[in-house]
């Protein structure tokens, strides 16, 4: 049997979660695996590239480059282009589109690239056939991606097509859902993988719980998708993917049980409707429930969960609220971990404990902090006297991350670029293939187009919903001000605690 070559790839993520997403790729076979700025570099072959997209739980989307470039004008990168060979990829009637990522002097404007892409594949099109593909924007055959930095171009096929936190199973949500990605992404940096309960007592939506059961029973995110961009590429393997589709070997029974619970029963509902959705109400249970009213579980449990920061959502009484979960952590769930992600540090302070680590996670655009909570009974000398750990040599590490954030921070930079947090920054990365020498595959063209496999999938899609915006009238911040600190005085005392820990917040939000 002939090995197929293996090609570069690259796995685009939020930043915080490169590392979680560089053992995912090690654990799934990839080689070669580098992490980068919001992306893991890696090398695999197409069934690589198959299993990228439908098994990783982190990554955003899985970019195939074939070509990069000098472009110190828009000349530069227009003649560029052109030399590709395109008809390897954009087949007699297809359509494609193209995203661009610009960081650069020279092209401040990513549309302008996106024409001038666009502008050079029509040309020779016509040149050589007499005609020109027609481009998409809603659902292209295929799909390009191109990212400068300063006169560095990289072009690449786009293999995913829609991001990859779009798993298919959400059919409702509440305001300021918390991004699929993110939240396996927080569950993978707990080291649970269903060993005991799995607890969150502010589920909104539910992500984290439907996230939670496919790590417990290792089960794939990509089985309620509809679609991958690669299925409409001319060298598509109908076959191989179907293989890998179908393949269940490696999922694992799940033994515990994951609860769910949310004040809000319009919340409740529409987690209980996702849950069903993705066809784990055996395993997932969603009550109404106060966090305040939250008891000592029977069992052995992980508390995972996301409380609102006060800036997509108007909490009244914010403070009050990490407050009560303070308590409620000391005083019924001893002997477990919690896990908290939050914005404010004044409300971390307010939950009145001292965390084991801090993890800078970024929700959206706001820099965030993911902190564990080991609850122990009685006083921590007693508690390491009798051989427990308080930090682990692994959770000692991850708190090193947090310097890195600091040192490489460019976001004031970027509050003005059209980019989402989505979009890898793939700057000064070098990449294997262009590097060495190395060259993959090409895409090769087959005769007409594939069907589709024959196994049924979910038609549902999420709808793409607008942004919610923290803003208002200044009035509306003067109330939101009062809630949360009761005073102007109180709100410019807390203001000026929170700018000297060198916090940020940029209004830039993912969708």
């Amino acid at each position: 049997m002939i090995m197929e070559q293996e090609f570069e790839l690259i796995a685009k993520t939020f930043m915080g979660l490169e590392p979680v997403l560089a053992e995912e790729l090690t654990n799934l076979g990839a080689n070669n695996v580098q992490i980068g700025r919001r992306m893991v570099s890696f090398t695999g072959n197409k069934e690589m590239m198959y299993r990228a997209n439908f098994q990783l739980h982190t990554a955003i989307r899985i970019l195939k480059p074939i070509a990069r470039f000098k472009a110190r004008n828009a000349d530069d990168m227009y003649d560029e282009v052109k030399k590709i060979d395109w008809s390897q990829y954009i087949a007699h009637g297809k359509t494609f589109s193209v995203d661009s990522v610009v960081y650069s002097e020279e092209f401040r404007n990513s549309r302008f690239v996106t024409y001038k892409v666009k502008d050079a594949i029509v040309d020779q099109f016509r040149e050589r056939a007499g005609e020109r593909p027609n481009i998409s924007i809603t659902n292209p055959d295929i799909q390009l991606h191109i990212h400068i930095a300063e006169d560095e171009a990289t072009l690449s096929l786009d293999s995913s097509g829609e991001s990859l936190h779009r798993r298919g199973y959400r059919q409702e949500s509440v305001e300021a859902p918390l991004n699929e990605v993110l939240a396996a992404g927080m569950i993978l940096m707990t080291g649970w993988r269903g060993e005991t309960d799995f607890i969150d007592p502010m589920c909104g939506s539910g992500t984290l719980l439907v996230e939670a059961a496919l790590i417990a029973q290792n089960m794939s995110p990509g089985i309620f998708r509809k679609e991958f961009a690669f299925e409409k590429w001319p060298d598509f393997d109908k076959e191989l993917f179907d293989e890998i589709y179908n393949d269940d070997s490696q999922e694992r029974p799940f033994e515990h049980h994951i609860y769910g619970y949310d004040v809000d029963m319009k919340a409740v509902n529409t987690a209980r409707l996702n849950v069903r959705a993705a066809g784990l109400s055996s395993l997932i249970t969603v009550e109404q429930q106060d966090f305040k009213d939250f008891s000592q579980p029977a069992s052995k449990a992980i508390m995972v969960t996301n409380p609102p920061y006060g800036e997509r959502i108007s909490t009244p009484n914010l403070l009050g609220t990490y407050k009560m979960i303070g308590e409620r952590l000391k005083h019924a769930f001893g002997g477990n971990d919690a896990w908290i992600l939050s914005y404010r540090e004044e409300c971390f302070e307010q939950i009145g404990l001292k965390p084991s680590i801090k993890i800078p996670l970024f929700n959206g655009s706001l820099e965030c902090e993911f902190r564990k909570y080991s609850m122990f009974e009685g006083k921590m000398r007693d508690f390491r006297s009798e051989g427990g750990v308080v930090k682990t040599e692994e959770e000692k590490e991850a708190m090193a991350e947090k310097h890195r954030f600091k040192k490489n921070r460019e976001f004031k930079k970027r509050m003005d670029e059209q980019d989402e947090n989505e979009d890898a920054d793939i700057r000064s990365f070098t990449f294997h293939s262009f590097e060495h020498g190395y060259k993959g595959d090409p895409i090769r063209k087959k005769g007409g187009d594939k069907p589709r496999r024959s196994r049924e999938r979910d038609d549902s899609r999420e709808e793409r919903r607008p942004r919610e915006h923290s803003g208002g009238s200044r009035a509306d911040r003067m109330e939101q001000r009062r809630r949360l600190f009761g005073s102007d005085k109180d709100f410019k005392s807390a203001k000026k605690d929170f700018k000297n820990k060198g916090k940020r917040r940029f209004d830039h939000d993912e969708d």
